[in-house]
């Protein structure tokens, strides 16, 4: 009995939760009553942050491999090992930063007894793709 009551004051999790299918993205301004999807067991948080840093940090590697190959399309016996080199570095830079970014997610929701509104994970995908598009220029030429 008092495990019950233990799980019902420090767990914020409701008792019917399941964990949403991803993307389970929502709009985010109320029309018809509450629809709001949050997330609130670690392993979920770092699951849509691993697929969204996934789908973001490869859609920039292969945005740049187009780009690549519409300049190059000349040089047609070496351009088509561009896509599929970009999208496996792209690949391994996702994997990475999104189960260090997952990881730490999950950890200060999940330990701070909030819940993530699955907006944020999305949000940290992008934020991942555009650190690594920042990270590609070089910062010393405007000091």
């Amino acid at each position: 009995m008092s495990h019950l009551f233990l799980k019902k004051v420090v767990d914020p999790q409701p008792l019917s939760y399941s964990p949403p299918p991803f993307p389970s993205l929502y709009w985010p301004f109320p029309v018809d009553g509450q629809q709001v999807v949050y997330l609130y067991d670690a392993e979920t948080i770092w699951r849509f942050t691993l697929y969204w840093t996934l789908i973001c940090v490869v859609g920039v590697h292969i945005a740049a491999a187009g780009y690549a190959c519409m300049i190059q399309w000349r040089n047609w016996k070496v351009i088509w090992a561009v896509p599929v080199l970009y999208t496996v570095v792209g690949g391994i830079e996702a994997v990475i930063a999104g189960n260090v970014v997952g990881g730490l997610l999950s950890g200060v929701y999940v330990s701070g007894y909030f819940r993530m509104s699955s907006w944020i994970p999305f949000t940290w995908g992008i934020v991942s793709a555009l650190v690594l598009i920042l990270s590609s220029f070089a910062i010393q030429g405007g000091l």
